[in-house]
């Protein structure tokens, strides 16, 4: 070993655990309740116990009267277990005096500057183990929030609500799949629920087919009926309509949850051959046998074009297809197929309303004003020719809006997953690298992207974190060090609990995640005591989170070279390339 470098003990899992109040006797007490007491221990490795978990990955949470346990909208990275107590489930949005966010942490202009002069100039430099104490790992702001009881019914519509009781699991489904709350929960009283960190509930699943079918149970449960009301002319319904409705519905999945396993593989095969390798969800020609809604992941939409087929669209969370078939079918007693196919990319939650609800609940008690305009019923005596040209004006109108060719770029490289994509122009861009050295000047001398990418004629992708909206770096993550933030949204690596695996970058599709070599603050390489390997830590853009005026790069650009574009709604980037 060197004498020019710091041996320290390599990081584990848990030598950051969710709460350091956690006892030996909590997990004795936890082993005694439902689901814990069902579970295997010998189906738990030594390394990855059960009592483990337990311990490390959870936190006893105390709440009051009117404690907003999570909020719709929100981010979370955790599912609640209810130990006592009872806790009321809204799925209307709160009010706005009650449903304010916590202010996001913003540097001030000084201390903005004063980093320039205060910033480190050894790369990566990191505090050595014992020279500065791990900060706790607290719980979200959003569970200051307060409401009275007595308030409740004249702040949330009771009809809209319903009732969680001990031993009920809750917020699972956001947390597995990165996706915001869906229903706002509040505490109906004193009571204690168990909080498990996502990686632990991960891990308790992989190892326990009784939890998983259980959450899968909970989810028609207790989220369907919030799903459902999220898509706009499905809310109109009559709580009893929509009840019926969410009784038909099935929940289905098409493609690899992982996908970014398969993704660089894929990516070099020839488009045809890719288009044709995705999950067929819904092909043209075929029976139009039910609706179909977007939960989770993108589809493309697509049609016949010759020997293979063009790329229309992509549809995301939230969106419909089938409505246009099915009005059509429903007014003039016909059976008209898909005029469109619809295929997973990478990976897709749907849910499939069939068509007989749809035509008994829905279109009987939902205006034509309200159903979705780009669904139009076609015409009372469309031909097959009809049909064949409609859907050329309709291809004609959306390649007005975004090229065919930028589109099936930005679908094919699922760029479309980048809710803040670094995208620059480089007819603008002179190589100056002022972006670079002001992200560099924000981190402490270490630049946090690559002026480099895949390109589209004069556009390129640039190297940084897209901040996805399915960010599967954080799937594989051991100690939930990558995570969202919970206001923001953006994606973020805590330092103090990277233990330097390499699993998110590894993960990440795009490679936009770096291994760095540390050091400590003489400069010196901090190593493995053991092995005398160099320790790395995981580092990406984080967007300049809390540095007023936003992203550092694209401020510096001199050129207005540089914009950060959600992709997820492409039609502002084709927008941006029209005026220039």
């Amino acid at each position: 070993m060197s004498i020019k470098e710091v041996p320290v003990q390599r990081p584990q899992r848990w030598d950051a655990p969710f709460s350091a109040d956690m006892t030996d006797n909590d997990v004795e007490r936890l082993l005694t309740l439902a689901p814990f007491c069902a579970m295997n221990a010998e189906a738990f490795s030594s390394k990855l116990s059960l009592r483990g978990i337990l311990k490390y990955d959870c936190r006893i949470n105390r709440y009051k009267a009117g404690d907003i346990v999570i909020r719709q909208g929100d981010y979370g990275s955790s599912a609640f277990l209810i130990l006592r107590g009872d806790a009321i489930v809204t799925l209307n949005p709160l009010p706005a005096d009650f449903a304010d966010k916590p202010r996001k942490t913003r540097r001030s202009l000084l201390n903005s500057v004063s980093r320039l002069w205060r910033r480190n100039h050894v790369a990566e430099m990191r505090e050595l183990p014992g020279e500065q104490p791990l900060p706790p790992i607290a719980r979200g702001e959003g569970a200051k929030m307060r409401l009275f009881l007595q308030d409740i019914p004249g702040t949330i519509d009771i009809s809209q609500t319903f009732r969680l009781q001990t031993g009920q699991l809750f917020g699972e489904l956001a947390a597995l799949t990165r996706t915001p709350r869906s229903a706002t929960v509040i505490a109906d009283g004193p009571g204690e629920m168990l909080e498990l960190r996502w990686q632990g509930l991960r891990d308790l699943m992989k190892r326990d087919n009784a939890l998983r079918n259980h959450v899968d149970s909970l989810y028609r449960r207790n989220s369907l009926r919030g799903h459902l009301q999220q898509t706009p002319f499905l809310a109109e319904l009559d709580e009893r309509w929509l009840q019926e409705v969410a009784n038909e519905t099935l929940f289905e999945t098409y493609g690899d949850f992982e996908w970014n396993r398969q993704f660089q593989s894929l990516s070099q095969r020839d488009i045809a051959d890719r288009i044709q390798s995705e999950p067929v969800i819904a092909m043209e020609g075929g029976l139009a046998d039910s609706l179909l809604l977007i939960r989770n992941g993108f589809a493309r939409l697509s049609r016949q074009h010759g020997d293979g087929h063009q790329t229309i669209a992509y549809l995301g969370k939230g969106q419909v297809f089938g409505m246009r078939e099915l009005t059509h079918n429903w007014r003039n007693k016909e059976n008209r197929p898909w005029t469109l196919t619809l295929r997973a990319v990478g990976y897709v939650d749907i849910l499939r309303i069939p068509r007989l609800p749809i035509e008994q609940f829905v279109l009987p008690n939902v205006p034509e004003s309200s159903l979705p305009a780009s669904f139009a019923p076609l015409a009372t005596n469309a031909t097959k020719h009809d049909l064949l040209a409609e859907n050329d004006r309709r291809a004609n109108r959306r390649e007005a809006q975004l090229e065919t060719g930028l589109l099936e770029f930005l679908v094919d490289g699922r760029f479309i997953n980048g809710t803040s994509a670094m995208v620059i122009d480089l007819d603008r861009c002179t190589r100056c690298d002022d972006c670079v050295r002001a992200c560099a000047a924000t981190h402490d001398n270490n630049p946090r992207f690559l002026r480099e990418g895949p390109r589209y004629e004069n556009w390129m992708i640039a190297g940084a974190c897209m901040h996805c909206l399915d960010p599967v770096c954080m799937i594989g993550c051991p100690t939930g060090a990558i995570g969202r933030n919970e206001s923001s949204g953006n994606v973020l690596i805590n330092d103090n609990t990277c233990i330097g695996c390499g699993t998110c970058a590894a993960s990440c599709p795009y490679s936009n995640i770096k291994m760095v070599d540390i050091r400590c603050s003489s400069g010196k390489p901090i190593v493995d005591a053991k092995r005398g390997e160099t320790l790395q830590k995981a580092t990406k853009c984080d967007f300049c989170e809390g540095l007023s005026g936003g992203p550092a790069c694209q401020r510096a650009c001199p050129h207005d070279a540089l914009v950060r574009v959600d992709l997820t709604h492409p039609l502002p980037l084709f927008q941006i390339i029209q005026t220039r």
